[in-house]
């Protein structure tokens, strides 16, 4: 492939600051130049604990001897860690990445059957993972090659007795974080060297085929884009003096890139929500900090501006609110400007471009409706369906070069091939239009997906869990408007059993997959609509 690629011409772009996107060779030279610069100052606050950037330093390096000599894991093993936001995560995570261990990000909604997917998929057998999540991984803990389960509880990385769920009786005696704290701080470590190329992060995300894919994103990616938001954010931020709202799951790679590295990398202090659902509480904790960024998606943003007493907020030193995942509405954005005095910022991205691709300017006094322009040193062209590019402002397939795209999906050579141009751009499958300020419009995502809340939904993988079902003739998944979490689950189903009512395989659904995949909507046809091919025709599903 590299034989036929052409030489960049980066998409013209308002950021403008020069970037070296090989300014380090790792993202641990990042963290400790971080720990280095401020020692003293706090990193992460959660339930009213909090930890220095020292205290992440000398609990991390605890973390990477026990993994190394404890456990006996060498470079480039993998390590799953399934946690809600809570001070364990980035204690452990940048212990896992210390000792030049590739981290699996764990949804911890997950049911049994998609957490026994990734765990193989992923060949790891040592798994963090949150007390409360633990009944999930005792149901298949025996079909995957997991040895080694530390359970996390709230408090664990702060030193403090924090109520958490009770592990799985299964795992009652396993140690926990505060033990591996404990017995690595006796250890010695032996940090590895960490190049460009190794592999950081597998982040799984949803498969048209209905298994979810690991996109394998080396140091060098995340450098990357680190160095590339650096830019983008250039004359905004104020080096050790941010505080920045983290309600965005951290196993969701725009919050752990974002969030948990580059902000780190500023000298941030980020106050990690551990569930922003509960939107009283949420207001809550908000009320205590003059913070300057959040980032969030549309689903958040509008649940903030409902929640009494959030209009009543100390916004002075308030910077901006940063949105992805699924489009920012104009009227959510409106509001929010009528209450914080700033519109939200709109960005792009995937799993597989580490993951920011373009963003609007920090600036924008305006709400423009688009993703922004190209991140620096980023290639933008939009195809059409014979990989032609098309004029300015028609649609096509948004497919991007740089230095953040993934080094591939985990093990599937021929998944990878499908994805990647002759000419080395990644097929983002999202169709968007160019206009004449270089700004990108997402007008039609990849055609089957469903964005509810911002999580992908694939609808193949929604379909075979239904089809399973007796007395269920055929199935075909769409997206629905919805006004809360912006799309809903819809099934279409051709039944032949009565006894096959919505109630019923909303139950075998929730049994089988994480709350959120679940159809919220069903409805009964007499048939789908198919093409003279036999081909669903989902875009119709759609329209209905």
């Amino acid at each position: 492939m590299t034989d036929t690629l052409s030489a960049p011409t980066w998409t013209p772009t308002v950021f403008t600051k020069p970037i070296d996107v090989n300014g380090y060779r790792s993202v641990i030279e990042i963290f400790e130049e971080a720990n280095g610069r401020f020692a003293n100052n706090v990193a992460f606050t959660n339930f009213g604990q909090s930890l220095t950037f020292k205290d992440v330093d000398e609990r991390s390096r605890a973390v990477a001897a026990y993994l190394q000599n404890e456990l006996g894991l060498k470079k480039g093993d993998r390590v799953a860690i399934m946690l809600p936001n809570i001070l364990a995560f980035p204690v452990l995570m940048f212990g896992i990445l210390r000792a030049g261990l590739v981290q699996v990000n764990v949804n911890p909604m997950y049911t049994p059957r998609e957490l026994k997917h990734q765990l193989n998929d992923a060949d790891t057998d040592t798994i963090f993972i949150f007390s409360g999540s633990s009944p999930t991984l005792a149901e298949v803990v025996a079909d995957t090659p997991i040895k080694n389960v530390v359970i996390a509880n709230v408090g664990d990385a702060s030193g403090v007795d924090m109520p958490s769920p009770p592990p799985h009786e299964m795992f009652a005696d396993r140690l926990t974080v505060s033990d591996v704290l404990e017995k690595g701080e006796q250890l010695d470590f032996t940090p590895p060297q960490i190049n460009p190329s190794d592999l950081i992060y597998l982040q799984y995300t949803g498969g048209t085929t209905g298994l979810s894919k690991g996109a394998a994103l080396s140091h060098g990616n995340l450098v990357a884009n680190i160095a590339q938001f650096d830019a983008a954010t250039d004359g905004f931020m104020r080096a050790g003096e941010e505080i920045v709202i983290t309600a965005l799951p951290l196993y969701h790679i725009f919050a752990l890139m974002v969030n948990c590295v580059s902000f780190y990398w500023l000298g941030s202090r980020n106050v990690l929500i551990t569930n922003p659902r509960d939107m009283p509480g949420f207001v809550k904790e908000l009320k205590k900090w003059k913070f300057s960024v959040i980032t969030g998606v549309n689903t958040l943003f509008n649940g903030l501006l409902h929640t009494p007493g959030f209009d009543e907020l100390d916004f002075s030193n308030y910077k901006f609110a940063m949105g992805g995942g699924s489009a920012i509405q104009r009227a959510i954005s409106d509001k929010w400007k009528q209450v914080t005095g700033h519109h939200i910022i709109e960005g792009y991205g995937l799993s597989e471009t580490s993951p920011i691709l373009s963003v609007n300017p920090f600036d924008s006094t305006e709400f423009t409706e688009t993703v922004g322009q190209s991140m620096p040193k980023t290639e933008i062209k939009l195809l059409d369906a014979e990989d032609n590019e098309v004029p300015l402002g028609q649609p096509g397939e948004l497919c991007a070069r740089g230095p953040q795209i993934m080094q591939g999906y985990w093990r599937k050579p021929e998944a990878t091939a499908a994805v990647m141009t002759p000419d080395g751009f990644f097929r983002t499958g999202d169709i968007a239009i160019m206009d004449k300020r270089n700004n990108f419009k997402i007008v039609d995502r990849k055609k089957d997906m469903v964005l509810v809340s911002g999580f992908n939904v694939y609808p193949a993988e929604v379909e075979a869990v239904i089809a399973e079902i007796k007395g269920v003739v055929e199935v075909a998944v769409a997206g629905t408007p919805d006004e809360r979490t912006g799309e809903a689950v819809k099934a279409f189903v051709v039944r032949n059993n009565e006894d096959v009512t919505p109630e019923a395989m909303q139950d075998y659904c929730h049994n089988a997959m994480a709350a959120y995949k679940v159809p919220k909507y069903v409805e009964f046809l007499e048939e789908l609509p198919k093409s003279t091919v036999g081909k669903i025709l989902r875009r119709e599903l759609r329209e209905k």
